[in-house]
């Protein structure tokens, strides 16, 4: 089989770390390539190198076996590489066709032909079955159209290699299962696919062969055919990995959270929550389900203190606390696992130790009145590295140094100190590799075995079915239905959060 890449010997350094230790990468033409790894792993360094974003120390770089040396992305893309990012790089109120040949403009001299490109972006479109219209604007696209249109990107550009660097992660399981098609499409078609994931499942379903990474190097290059998940797993982390979550059944208590016709306008002064009603009790994990962008991430605010409600009214333990701000609910026992951790979780210019005791800093015993207890803070931020298995077991390590599963466990780690009656938790395994989402997972389970009550937001449907004990899916800031989740299918489920009720779907199935 011909190679269309190899990457030979790849060493990549950074200061403390070394991403990539010698790593050996072959993909076959035609092939789909997973690769999976820890978060801090590699993959994206390695893939980083072969883009063109940065230049290997060391080793070389092959592309149909000529060896290349990118100066920059443009080199890539000159050799029929494309790369399709996690987050989309689409201007929002230009047309599919404008953002197709942005950068790549047809016509005579310095006359853009719209119309000529239109043509190209239908041709190129009905050719790869990426159906899409070349004259919508991006704004009014679903998330799934939008990745078609990054897709047409690369493919207008000549790409025969194309990088997906986590391409589900904000797709329904309709939008999923359409993109798998287009890569098997594509695979037919003679193109070669990188495809980076951390969802086993997927990579199970749809790649051909499987490089798995490990603390910068490669544990092992496996058949699809010839594998499981739990081995994958175990070169990822290096021991056994429960995929199956644990856990006895719900005995819910009292409402803790009581939420009434909420309404809330997002950044841009427009409604994002439209009427949102429900209760979160005792000892039960309360999940809404739903595609990225659907009013999840204004709600979380309006609950946490961050954005007051427009309207509708939240009750705390009994207590109307609709318009308190972040401090007077932490101190009624909100505890907030943010869906971004850097910007909201940690402060990373900070060591570790200061980190572990935000919204806390102000209280007996970290601070003498007007100076901090450094003593304290110390003994304080150790046991915690202890008990949550943070590493390295540095406390004086900044935030920013820490790798994405040991953010996350610090700010875990924090917000469970703090002894909350509620936590609302917002995409907690976001970007975690299996071994750190095993350990979220576990967590949240004895947090609410412990008489927590937790409102789980995720847009991870295996995630959501497994440790929900209700779901509700939210679309376009509401709320389509509420189902227990061994009561429902995971299509009704996706056909809710693409706008369908869930009466009006039971409605048709009846």
């Amino acid at each position: 089989m011909e190679k269309a890449v190899e990457m030979i010997q790849i060493v990549k350094k950074f200061p403390q770390v070394v991403a990539n230790d010698h790593v050996d990468l072959t993909v076959f033409k035609g092939e789909i390539h997973a690769i999976v790894g820890e978060n801090g792993a590699g993959k994206t360094t390695l893939m980083n190198q072969l883009y063109g974003l940065l230049k290997p120390d060391f080793g070389e770089i092959r592309i149909f076996n000529k060896k290349v040396d990118f100066k920059g992305p443009r080199d890539a893309i000159a050799v029929g590489i494309g790369m399709v990012h996690q987050h989309f790089m689409l201007v929002n109120n230009l047309t599919v066709a404008e953002n197709v040949v942005l950068g790549s403009e047809i016509g005579i001299g310095p006359m853009f032909d719209l119309k000529l490109a239109r043509k190209k972006v239908k041709d190129l479109s009905e050719r790869y079955g990426l159906y899409v219209d070349p004259n919508a604007k991006i704004e009014d696209l679903p998330v799934g159209m939008q990745q078609r249109v990054e897709i047409l990107k690369v493919l207008y550009r000549g790409a025969e290699i194309l990088i997906l660097d986590e391409p589900t992660a904000v797709l329904t399981p309709q939008e999923t299962e359409e993109l798998f098609e287009t890569m098997f499409r594509l695979r037919e078609n003679g193109k070669t696919i990188i495809f980076i994931s951390h969802k086993l499942n997927e990579v199970m379903r749809v790649s051909d062969r499987i490089t798995v990474m490990r603390q910068g190097k490669v544990t092992g290059v496996l058949n699809k055919d010839q594998t499981n998940p739990r081995e994958i797993a175990r070169l990822m982390v290096g021991r056994d990995v429960v995929f199956t979550v644990d856990k006895k059944p719900a005995k819910p208590g009292d409402v803790i959270l009581k939420v009434e016709n909420l309404h809330v306008k997002d950044y841009r002064n427009l409604e994002a929550v439209r009427g949102v009603s429900f209760e979160v009790r005792a000892g039960e994990i309360y999940a809404i389900a739903g595609v990225a962008g659907n009013g999840q991430t204004e709600l979380v605010e309006a609950l946490t203190g961050l954005r007051k409600p427009t309207f509708g009214r939240i009750f705390l333990l009994g207590k109307d606390v609709t318009h308190f701000g972040p401090r007077e609910l932490r101190e009624m026992g909100v505890g907030h696992i943010p869906e971004d951790r850097h910007k909201y979780g940690l402060v990373l210019q900070f060591p570790a130790y200061y980190n572990v005791i935000l919204g806390r800093h102000y209280r007996h015993p970290f601070t003498n009145g007007e100076f901090l207890n450094h003593a304290a803070i110390n003994n304080f931020a150790e046991e915690l590295f202890k008990r949550f298995d943070i590493r390295p077991n540095n406390t004086k390590m900044l935030g920013a140094n820490f790798s994405g599963g040991n953010q996350q466990k610090m700010v875990i780690a924090r917000e469970i100190g703090l002894q909350p009656r509620i936590m609302v938790v917002s995409q907690p395994t976001r970007g975690l590799d299996v071994g750190a989402t095993e350990f979220v997972h576990r967590t949240l389970i004895e947090l609410r075995d412990s008489g927590v009550a937790i409102l789980l937001v995720s847009m991870e449907l295996d995630e959501v079915l497994s440790l929900a004990d209700r779901i509700a899916v939210m679309y376009n800031g509401q709320i389509m239905g509420e189902v227990l989740p061994n009561s429902v299918t995971i299509e009704e489920i996706g056909l809710m959060m693409a706008g369908h009720r869930l009466e009006e779907i039971r409605g048709h199935v009846a």
